[in-house]
C-alpha cells in the first residue's frame, strides 16, 4: 500500500514539474512580441488617431522605420480643411465659401446660396407639398365613422324611397321609375364615397408633380433660373440685388405658409364630409350638392396651378436678380388672390387680414398697390336675421280668399298690396334701431365729406359780378322777401 502511495506522489511530482518548464518556455517565446508591431492593433496608441496617414506614420516611428515623406504636411488632413491647406500653401485663397480665407465676400456668397437654395425648396414643400392631410385609405382612422355615417344615410334614403314608391305604387309608372333611379343611385353613392380618399392622394401628387415640374425641372424655370442667377447672373456679385431677392424670397414664404395653412386643412375637411355629400345621390341623382362640393375640392386642389401665369415672363429675367424679384413678387400676389378665391368660406377674410397686415407695417406706395391687388375690397352680404313671421290680418286672409273664391267663378282678382299694421312697425323699427341709426351717421358723415371736399382737379368759379348800371338807367325791381324795408 505504501509502495502506491508513494508511486502516486512521484508521478504528481513529475507532472507539476513538467508544467513549470512548459510555462518558462512559454514565457519565453511570447516575451519579445510585446511592444513590437505584432501586438493587437486595438490595444495600441495608434489605432486611436483618426486618418490612415496619420495612424501610418505612427506606426512607422513606433517601429522605427523612418517614414514615407508625404507630398506636403496638408496629406494628413481631410475634407475642406486639407484643401483650405493646400490653396495657402499654394499662395492662393480658397474659393469654398468657408469664409476663413477668402474673406466675408466669398463666404457671404455661399451662405446667401444655400439660404436661397433652402427657401426655394421650402417653398415648394409648403405651396405643393406631396403628402397631403387627407387620409390616404377609406379605412382611415379619421375618414371610418364619416365613411360609415354616409353609407347608413344613403341606405336610409333608398329604404324610405322604396316605401314611398310601395305606398304610392297605383302611379305606376313613374315611381318604378324612380325607384330604379334611387337603387342605381344609392349603388353609384356606396361605392364612389370609399374611393374619394384614393382619388385626392394621387390628384394632389400630380399637382405636387406638376408644379415641380413647371417651377423647377430645368433652367427655364422661375427657381432654376434664380440659382443659376445667384451663382453667375449678371449681378450676382451687387449685395443689393442679393438683398433684394432674398427679401423677395423671404416674402415668397410667408404666402406659401398661408396657402400651406388654408389648403391642407381644407382638402382634410372636404375629403372628411364627402361620404355626407355623396350619399344626397341616393334620392333620385340630384347631383347639385355633389357639384358644389367637387368645385370646392378641385379649386383647392388645382390652386397652386395659378402660379402658372409667371411662366411666360420667367424668360424675361434670366441673368438678373431684380428682375427674379419681380417675378417673386407678382407670385406673391397670385398666391394672396388663391387664398381670396380657392380657399371657400374664409379666403376673404384671411386675404384681406394679410393685407391689412402689410398696410400697417409700410407706406411703400408700390407694395400697398401690390397688396390691393391680391386683395380686392370687397362688401360682405350676410343673412338677414330671422325676426317674428309675417301673417295676415283678419280682413285681409278674408279678403284674400274671397278673391280666390270670386276668380273660381270667372271674376278677376284684384292686387291686394300688403304693408304692416301701426304696431308691427312700430315693433320692427325698434328691432332695426340700432342698425338704422348707425347706416344714417354713416350717410351723415358721408354727406358732409362730400360737401367740405371740393372735387379734385377743379376749382370753384368766381361768381360773376354783375354789370354796372347806366347813370341814366332806372332802378331795377326791388327783391322780395320777408326783411325787405
Amino acid at each position: 500500500m505504501s509502495a502506491s502511495i508513494r508511486s502516486q506522489r512521484v508521478r504528481r511530482v513529475w507532472l507539476w514539474g513538467l508544467a513549470l518548464v512548459l510555462a518558462v518556455i512559454g514565457s519565453l517565446l511570447a516575451g519579445p512580441q510585446v511592444g513590437t508591431a505584432h501586438a493587437d492593433p486595438k490595444s495600441s496608441p495608434c489605432s486611436k488617431l483618426d486618418g490612415t496617414p496619420a495612424r501610418k506614420y505612427c506606426k512607422d516611428k513606433k517601429d522605427g522605420t523612418p517614414p514615407e515623406q508625404p507630398e506636403s504636411a496638408c496629406s494628413l488632413l481631410k475634407d475642406k480643411a486639407r484643401a483650405l491647406c493646400e490653396e495657402r500653401s499654394n499662395g492662393g485663397s480658397p474659393d469654398d465659401g468657408s469664409g476663413v480665407g477668402g474673406g466675408l465676400t466669398n463666404g457671404a456668397s455661399h451662405h446667401v446660396k444655400d439660404l436661397a437654395n433652402w427657401l426655394i425648396q421650402r417653398i415648394e414643400g409648403l405651396v405643393a407639398p406631396k403628402d397631403a392631410w387627407a387620409p390616404q385609405t377609406s379605412d382611415s382612422a379619421l375618414f371610418s365613422p364619416f365613411l360609415w355615417l354616409g353609407q347608413h344615410l344613403a341606405v336610409m334614403i333608398f329604404v324610405c324611397v322604396v316605401v314611398v314608391c310601395g305606398l304610392s305604387a297605383w302611379q305606376g309608372a313613374p315611381r318604378l321609375r324612380q325607384m330604379g333611379h334611387s337603387t342605381g343611385w344609392t349603388l353609384v353613392a356606396v361605392t364612389g364615397m370609399a374611393s374619394v380618399p384614393g382619388g385626392v392622394e394621387m390628384l394632389n401628387k400630380a399637382v405636387s408633380a406638376a408644379f415641380k415640374a413647371a417651377f423647377d425641372s430645368n433652367e427655364s424655370t422661375l427657381f432654376a433660373i434664380i440659382r443659376r442667377d445667384l451663382a453667375s447672373g449678371a449681378d450676382s456679385g451687387n449685395p443689393l440685388a442679393i438683398l433684394i431677392i432674398v427679401s423677395a424670397l423671404c416674402a415668397a414664404l410667408g404666402a406659401a405658409l398661408l396657402v400651406f395653412m388654408t389648403r391642407n386643412p381644407g382638402i382634410l375637411v372636404f375629403t372628411c364630409v364627402s361620404p355626407l355629400v355623396i350619399a344626397s345621390l341616393a334620392r333620385g341623382g340630384d347631383t347639385e350638392a355633389v357639384q358644389k362640393w367637387g368645385q370646392r375640392l378641385l379649386g383647392l386642389m388645382f390652386a397652386p396651378m395659378a402660379l402658372l401665369l409667371t411662366s411666360p415672363f420667367v424668360a424675361l429675367a434670366k441673368g438678373s436678380l431684380v428682375m427674379d424679384a419681380v417675378i417673386l413678387v407678382a407670385a406673391d400676389v397670385l398666391m394672396l388672390r388663391m387664398v381670396f378665391h380657392g380657399v371657400p368660406y374664409i379666403g376673404p377674410r384671411l386675404a384681406r387680414a394679410a393685407r391689412s397686415a402689410v398696410e400697417s407695417r409700410t407706406t411703400n406706395p408700390l407694395v400697398r398697390a401690390a397688396a390691393r391687388a391680391a386683395a380686392p375690397d370687397f362688401h360682405e352680404q350676410e343673412n338677414s336675421p330671422r325676426g317674428p313671421r309675417l301673417v295676415s290680418t283678419p280682413g285681409r286672409a278674408m279678403a284674400q280668399d274671397g278673391d280666390v273664391l270670386f276668380a273660381a267663378y270667372g271674376a278677376k282678382m284684384r292686387p291686394r298690396p300688403g304693408r304692416l299694421t301701426t304696431e308691427s312697425a312700430i315693433g320692427q323699427i325698434n328691432n332695426d334701431q340700432e342698425r338704422t341709426q348707425r347706416l344714417t351717421e354713416a350717410r351723415r358723415r358721408a354727406r358732409a365729406a362730400g360737401s367740405r371736399t371740393p372735387p379734385a382737379g377743379r376749382n370753384p368759379a368766381p361768381s360773376p359780378r354783375p354789370a354796372p348800371a347806366p347813370p341814366n338807367s332806372p332802378p331795377g325791381p326791388r327783391p322780395s322777401g320777408p326783411n325787405t324795408p
